[in-house]
């Protein structure tokens, strides 16, 4: 059951994602006011990441009863280890910034993170689809992790990665409509890119099964993903003088994504708990029966106190 979930979150973060840009950018080409939305995006997708993070990946982690000291040199780790990618990318693809082009709003659209936007030529576009490719695998391999650790938790890192790839695909169609003769092309190409995040999804599926005792340090290394994305490349985007009310609505949105996280798990959380307590019953039915015939009520409470993933 837990790959069949898996398969249907990656879809829907990795596809979906790519539709729902598709359907925001075109929204916003109807007015110039919608394209500035595109902040507000960046500030939801913000929010879902810190606290999908925050708030469910890493207590997570420290509930399973790993060391808390190795658990932070992870999350450390993580973020040297993602800021370094961050350097390499921009290396690869810093030719492709010394030559500007004629779609000017392309750089509003993009997603720094991956270093792309000014990527127009055939070569650019191509860069742009095997980066998304590499970056949709990560996404699948961070929500099996998630559904690993607890259904109800993939189900919340799977919104996060959606919320935060809806800008990024927003940018990555500017690019790939520039450099595609066919309209639809691009939309295409991405959502195979998109298909890949599914890989990831099987590929995380098989290895935290092989490795369950490490699965609290990918849960970690997952919350350091979405922090150095919210951290390190949407919040920079957002730092630009804006009026007080766009200001304030850049905060709303930012409240909103947290809150729609919270919500989110909450349902998912009350699923799943409804979902297993007959099972809950029936095992305390089966644990009193059990001491009926003589069993050390203290030595089953030693088993079962023991930590444990939701």
């Amino acid at each position: 059951m837990n790959l069949l979930g898996i398969l249907i979150a990656t879809l829907v973060a990795g596809v979906g994602s790519v539709w729902l840009a598709a359907l925001v950018l075109r929204l916003a080409t109807r007015g110039p006011k919608l394209i500035a939305d595109r902040r507000y995006l960046l500030s939801l997708a913000a929010g879902a990441l810190l606290a999908t993070a925050f708030m469910h990946l890493l207590p997570e982690a420290f509930e399973s009863g790993a060391r808390p000291a190795a658990l932070f040199a992870v999350l450390l780790g993580g973020l040297v280890v993602f800021f370094l990618l961050d350097k390499v990318e921009l290396w690869h693809h810093g030719h492709e910034h010394a030559h500007p082009h004629a779609h000017g709003d392309a750089h509003d659209h993009g997603h720094h993170h991956h270093g792309h936007a000014h990527a127009t030529r055939r070569g650019g576009a191509w860069a742009v689809l095997a980066g998304d490719s590499l970056h949709c695998f990560g996404d699948g391999i961070v929500i099996a992790a998630a559904f690993t650790a607890d259904p109800a938790l993939g189900v919340v890192a799977a919104l996060a990665v959606l919320a935060h790839e809806v800008p990024h695909h927003i940018g990555d169609l500017v690019v790939l409509d520039a450099a595609e003769r066919a309209p639809q092309a691009a939309l295409v190409k991405l959502s195979l890119a998109g298909l890949v995040t599914s890989l990831g999804g099987l590929m995380g599926w098989w290895l935290t099964g092989q490795l369950a005792e490490w699965l609290p340090y990918f849960l970690v290394a997952a919350g350091s993903s979405f922090v150095y994305v919210a951290l390190a490349d949407l919040i920079p985007q957002l730092q630009v003088r804006m009026t007080k009310r766009q200001t304030a609505a850049q905060v709303a949105w930012l409240v909103v994504g947290i809150a729609v996280v919270t919500v989110v798990s909450q349902l998912a959380h009350g699923e799943h708990d409804h979902g297993h307590a007959g099972h809950a019953h029936g095992a305390a039915q089966g644990t009193d029966a059990h001491d009926d015939h003589g069993h050390d009520k203290d030595h089953d409470h030693a088993h079962t106190s023991a930590p444990a993933f939701k």
